[in-house]
Parts: C-alpha cells; sequence; structure tokens
C-alpha cells in the first residue's frame, strides 16, 4: 500500500491570485494530516509563483508528517532546504513559462549539477529522490547519482486519450517500478493522478509513495479539505 503525499501548492496558488492571506496552505497541510496523509509535499519555485518560503518555513514547523519539499537542483534552493531541513527533497525541472511541470528531469544531460545537489543534501542527512521520466536510461543513471529514491512522472498516463493508450502507459511505469526497485531505489509516483486513474496505480507492486495535489485541491473547492484527502486515501489503500 503506498503512502499518500499531498501536494499543497494549489492552495497557495488561490491565494496569489489575490496576493493575500487566505486560503492559507499551512492551514490544509494541517486538515490534510487530519484526513490520514502520510505526507506534505510543496513546490518551492524560483519564480514563487505559489508557495512562499514563509510557508516552507512555517510547514517545518507544525507539520507532523513527511515534509517532502519539491524544488529545482539550483544554488539558491539547495542553500534553503540545507537551512529548513525537509525529510525529503525530490529534485524536480522548472521553466518560468510553464504552468506547471511538463515533464521528468533530465538527469543524464545534468548529470554534474544534480550530483552536486545531490551531495550536498544526503550530506545533511536530507533524502533525495528525482522526479524523472519511466526511462531505463533515467533509473540507471538516479542509482548512479546516490539517489534515495526516484519519482515516474506519471502525466503520459493520466493524459492518454485512449484506454489503449493508458494501458501501454501503465505498463511502461510497471516495467520502470520493478528496474527501479532492481536498482534499489525506492520508487514514488506522481503528476496528473485523480480519483479516476489512480487505483491501477496504486496497485503497481512495489510503490512506496504517490504525490497527488491538483485533483485534491479540486475536489476540496466541494467537501473540503479533510474529507477530500480522506476519499483519496482510501484509493490509494489497497492490498
Amino acid at each position: 500500500m503506498p503512502a499518500l503525499g499531498v501536494n499543497i501548492d494549489h492552495v497557495a496558488t488561490v491565494r496569489q491570485a489575490r496576493r493575500t492571506i487566505e486560503p492559507d496552505p499551512v492551514w490544509a497541510a494541517a486538515l490534510a494530516e487530519l484526513g490520514g496523509a502520510d505526507g506534505i509535499t510543496l513546490h518551492l519555485r524560483e519564480d514563487r509563483r505559489h508557495i512562499q518560503d514563509r510557508d516552507l518555513q512555517v510547514m517545518r514547523q507544525t507539520v507532523q508528517v513527511k515534509l517532502n519539499l519539491e524544488m529545482a537542483a539550483e544554488p539558491e534552493m539547495t542553500a534553503i532546504a540545507l537551512q529548513v531541513k525537509p525529510d525529503q527533497v525530490t529534485l524536480v525541472p522548472e521553466k518560468r513559462e510553464e504552468v506547471t511541470t511538463e515533464g521528468g528531469l533530465d538527469v543524464v544531460a545534468h548529470a554534474d549539477k544534480v550530483k552536486t545537489c545531490i551531495d550536498s543534501l544526503r550530506s545533511a542527512g536530507i533524502e533525495v529522490s528525482l522526479f524523472i521520466d519511466a526511462d531505463r536510461q533515467q533509473i540507471e543513471q538516479s542509482r548512479q547519482l546516490d539517489a534515495d529514491a526516484v519519482e515516474l512522472h506519471t502525466g503520459t498516463y493520466a493524459d492518454a486519450p485512449t484506454k489503449a493508450a493508458q494501458q501501454r502507459e501503465l505498463e511502461q511505469l510497471v516495467t520502470a517500478a520493478d528496474f527501479g526497485i532492481e536498482q534499489e531505489l525506492l520508487v514514488h509516483m506522481g503528476h496528473g493522478l485523480t480519483y479516476r486513474n489512480v487505483i491501477p496505480v496504486a496497485e503497481i507492486p512495489g510503490v512506496s509513495e504517490l504525490n497527488i495535489g491538483h485533483s485534491i485541491v479540486a475536489r476540496a473547492v466541494m467537501v473540503g479539505f479533510e474529507e477530500a484527502v480522506r476519499e483519496m486515501k482510501a484509493l490509494v489503500s489497497v492490498e
């Protein structure tokens, strides 16, 4: 049964639309814990489009479950992580013009920069996960870089236009997960997962963590944050 990491970025997106103080993602994180979240995920972007430094700092003091910071493998972000010391850092690609993360981090092309970041974080006792595509070469490189985990990008699966295409993408995720486990990496998955498509991914053997944000925040608008997390937790709690 995979752990559920709840990404609260888009609570901050709503707040930043008016540059005000509400809704507060710190409050959302507390409600997510009450709903059964095993972890809280937040992405501190270089442009600070949603999550702010204050959010990270307060959540480090208040979150009682695993705190997972998504960030770019850049010196500024590394320094912040070393100061705040989240339980886990997930290194992700970042483009200023994108609406959301569009694909996995190319750890083959950026091996030196990623390695420098990983070494700094792990020396401080912070676990490191790499958000990558479900690709054998990317997984092999992640192992060589001494990452603790890989988070396989599930966006292509989530966006598949037909059932047949979705099944092909699911099979690729299964194969990649098996290979990641063979490489002695923890295997996480995330991006684009919803209440309608999450169960087949949650059933993949060996997956230890799912990170889900937008769908939960969207559901929370209708039923409240605690209930939205509770509903997702029930879906991913497969044996």
